[in-house]
């Protein structure tokens, strides 16, 4: 009997191999070809992307930019506010959406929700499971309180069956969880390998812009918290939503990495309750530590998560550390805690150089935006002199190599977020301030800095 000719895939790209090497000739990704039978479905002629969408290409009239309309996209919202925020308003029809996230943090209890809210405001819903029978997940939805829930249910794994039941009742959104469990009879490789996921999530695309059905699927995700699967799986769909969160922590955050309908980076925060999750609606207080008193080495940050401004409180703890000193960051960037440490010593004279430094975003929170290079250093310096900053103090702003204080975008709805639950002092860049002639932010004292050191005087001056 002939051996089966194999093949190697990328798992990263989905580029293809005749030998297994260490890098991949494609993408230059590293240990990432898996070998795999190349039989039915790995060929170009068994309906690959030369032609599964053909439909989609249709030979069509050349139109002019300017003279297409362009008419806002209907959205339908799903009765959750904070994911309609992170969605852009709502489920487009003929949308995909991947959304990946750590096991059992919540993923397939978010859409569960989403979806009953839906189905009761008069839209038809599907929910596909592939690693649950229909009795477990029913049992979810009694245990969060979904009595009398009419959403459909559909164990099942095999993408032909699965596309032939959605062809027929037509849902207005359809849950598939998840990609990595469907497996299609025109390939030979397993469930969850390259092939699958990529062929499957193709064919499910093709379905939902061809048929109006808003497609929501759900993905496994890698030890390093990338999504698991080829590369082009996150190109193919509409919007990429990411789980953010600990399991120990009763708080999530829903994260849009993209989102063809809406702004990236936007963020929806939900409390893990009895009852499923629910929206919070006050982000900015779960971030910041119930203090008091002022305490040293906490500084809050207002971030912009997306179009939300948000305060963020930053702990600092500077500590003897001897020969080899540490630096440790949690929700920040560590190299960028090495890069303010060195500007710190350089140009304000506060050197850490035998001192363990540790830093950390109360709440779990992750920022990966430099607007926070400002409140950082404040806290390492609060923190290591052993003095706190003032009741009501916040601060924002890039630090660059060379010192400066660099402006934050969006500066003034920062100032009245921030004005707005109670802060009475900041230290912002000088291009953040208000300009003169315009109208103060009632209630907030602003001290406008362009340097750390002019930074580093302010508060000395406000001990």
């Amino acid at each position: 009997m002939a051996k089966d000719k194999t093949l190697f895939v990328c798992s990263e790209c989905g580029g293809t191999s005749p030998k297994w090497l260490g890098k991949c000739p494609s993408c230059g990704a590293w240990n990432t070809l898996i070998e795999q039978v190349a039989g039915a479905g790995n060929g170009p002629a068994n309906n690959r992307f030369g032609t599964q969408f053909a439909s989609l290409a249709g030979a069509s009239e050349l139109a002019t930019l300017s003279e297409i309309e362009a008419t806002d996209i209907a959205r339908t919202p799903t009765g959750i506010d904070e994911l309609d925020r992170v969605l852009g308003g709502g489920i487009v029809s003929g949308g995909v959406t991947l959304i990946g996230g750590d096991p059992g943090i919540g993923k397939s209890t978010l859409l569960l929700q989403a979806v009953d809210a839906l189905q009761r405001a008069g839209q038809n819903a599907l929910y596909v499971t592939g690693e649950e029978s229909g009795s477990q997940v029913a049992l979810r939805s009694r245990r969060l309180g979904l009595d009398h829930s009419q959403v459909q249910v559909l164990a099942e794994i095999q993408l032909e069956k699965i596309i032939a039941t959605l062809d027929a009742t037509r849902p207005a959104i359809a849950v598939i969880d998840s990609i990595q469990t469907v497996y299609s009879d025109q390939l030979t490789s397993a469930p969850g390998s390259v092939a699958q996921v990529r062929e499957c999530a193709a064919h499910l695309t093709r379905f939902a812009k061809t048929s109006g059905t808003a497609v929501v699927l759900v993905g496994h995700v890698t030890k390093e918290g990338a999504l698991a699967g080829p590369r082009v799986l996150e190109h193919m769909v509409d919007t990429v939503l990411y789980f953010e969160g600990d399991t120990h922590s009763s708080f999530r955050l829903v994260r849009a990495i993209k989102n063809r309908f809406g702004a990236v980076n936007e963020i929806g925060v939900f409390a893990m309750t009895e009852r499923g999750l629910k929206g919070v609606t006050n982000p900015s207080a779960i971030f910041l530590s119930q203090h008091p008193e002022p305490v040293p080495g906490s500084v809050v940050l207002v971030t912009l998560e997306g179009t939300r401004p948000m305060l963020v409180e930053i702990q600092a703890l500077v500590d003897n550390g001897g020969p080899s000193p540490r630096r440790l960051s949690v929700g920040l960037d560590r190299d960028r805690l090495a890069m303010l440490l060195a500007v710190l010593h350089r140009h304000a004279g506060v050197a850490c150089m035998d001192q363990d430094v540790f830093v950390n975003a109360v709440g779990g929170v992750r920022i990966s935006e430099p607007a926070a290079d400002l409140a950082v250093m404040l806290a390492i310096t609060s923190s290591l002199r052993g003095k706190p900053l003032p009741k009501g103090f916040i601060a924002f702003g890039e630090v660059g190599l060379a010192g400066e204080v660099r402006p934050a975008p969006r500066g003034q709805e920062r100032l009245r977020e921030a004005a707005k639950l109670g802060f009475s002092v900041a230290v912002v860049p000088k291009a953040n301030a208000p300009r003169k002639g315009t109208k103060e932010i009632e209630g907030l004292t602003i001290h406008a800095v362009e340097r750390i050191e002019e930074a580093m005087d302010v508060v000395r001056r406000l001990d």
